[in-house]
């Protein structure tokens, strides 16, 4: 029996983050998938590292695009930026962080104002080259 790769406790966290989408009164379309079935999808490609499009679809995720395209609809809706705040601060809650370890680069954290700004460099020629153009 494989192991469940959206437990419980995940769900619980995960859940009230998924903004939830109404179906359309008129032209209902298709059914959503469940979205705890489009999660593990996401996890299992993410953890195996397949190609989107070779997810079983014996696991019941629904297909490879289904699970990349709420995959990005969940990013620009900012469910993982708030998941990663919630797991943080939990974290920080259960003192299970260690700080020491910690780094910092400038990918995550603004710089404000940046450096201050130098005098322009004299030029050390006596006149500008003509254009070659």
């Amino acid at each position: 029996m494989a192991k469940r790769l959206v437990s419980d406790e995940l769900w619980e966290l995960i859940e009230p983050l998924i903004p939830t989408v109404k179906r359309r009164h008129r032209y209902p379309g298709r059914r959503r998938l469940d979205d705890r079935k489009v999660l593990t999808g996401i996890l299992f490609v993410l953890q195996t590292g397949i190609p989107w499009e070779y997810l079983p679809q014996e696991m019941g995720c629904g297909s490879g695009m289904t699970c990349w395209r709420r995959l990005r609809e969940w990013q620009e809706a900012g469910v993982w930026q708030r998941l990663h705040g919630l797991v943080l601060a939990r974290l920080h809650e259960a003192d299970r962080i260690d700080w020491s370890r910690a780094a910092i680069d400038s990918s995550h954290v603004r710089a404000f104002g940046g450096a201050q700004r130098l005098a322009r460099a004299r030029s050390i020629v006596p006149g500008a080259a003509p254009s070659t153009t």
